[in-house]
């Protein structure tokens, strides 16, 4: 099955409303990549913003992270709710700074998964092992358990993205066998779990990914995009990893 590519850029904590020149550049590229979905996930404070300047554009705006809950006195948190109403189509979930700076369990993430789907944003569900998790020959199992905990039963209507952590943001790439060998695993396990509609779930592959690797990991056996750190903040850098698929 031909599964239509997403190249997310996650900004995280970076950004203000000057920044809004960089996703003019990439929507103004934009309808020249018509085989590719492109999303940029700013910090919350720019969402509306953003999504403003999207409007009617081939480029979606997402979250960083929503609370489970639809409202209630959740001091500093956002709910899927709210990031709907600023324009937001998706958010991204479980992401390892996540889970690791905020304590954050695949329960957790499961929530925010159902969070998302009640509000009609695509949830994109992080998942991904440690350096000595990997080295210990541990990887499999910690990612399979991280996709057993943090994905509710119904409709596989989310995006996945495998990011090992010790390459977010160190410049540092898995091989190409190792990002094979792990779509591979993800992919059967959601078909396990999920049956035939597994085979329509996009699996991005995040973790130090620059224009110079791009080519290399987006055209892996079951890698459906990317999920981009660091070079989604250079529109140039955005759109050569996504020109993979023009």
């Amino acid at each position: 099955m031909a599964r239509r590519p997403l190249v997310a850029g996650n900004w995280k904590m970076h950004g203000l409303k000057a920044s809004a020149a960089e996703l003019e550049k990439i929507i103004a590229a934009a309808r020249g990549f018509t085989a590719v979905d492109l999303l940029v996930c700013p910090p919350a404070t720019l969402v509306a913003q953003f999504a403003d300047i999207a409007r009617g554009s081939p480029v979606g705006i997402g979250g960083q992270d929503c609370h489970a809950q639809a409202s209630g006195a959740y001091t500093g948190d956002i709910s899927a709710e709210m990031l709907r109403d600023a324009g937001a189509v998706a958010v991204i979930v479980g992401h390892s700074e996540r889970r690791h700076y905020h304590g954050e369990t695949d329960a957790m993430v499961r929530e925010k998964v159902l969070a998302a789907r009640r509000a009609n944003l695509l949830a994109i569900v992080c998942v991904g092992e440690t350096r000595i998790e990997r080295e210990s020959g541990g990887a499999d199992r910690v990612v399979e358990a991280q996709l057993d905990g943090s994905l509710p039963d119904g409709s596989p209507d989310f995006v996945l993205a495998y990011e090992p952590v010790w390459a977010i943001g160190t410049g540092v790439t898995p091989t190409i066998d190792d990002v094979t060998a792990m779509h591979r695993l993800v992919r059967q396990h959601l078909a396990r779990r999920f049956g035939d509609a597994a085979d329509r779930v996009r699996i991005l592959y995040g973790g130090s990914v620059k224009p110079g690797n791009a080519k290399d990991l987006l055209t892996v056996d079951n890698v459906d995009g990317a999920l981009v750190g660091g070079s989604s903040l250079k529109s140039e850098e955005f759109l050569a990893i996504a020109s993979v698929y023009r």
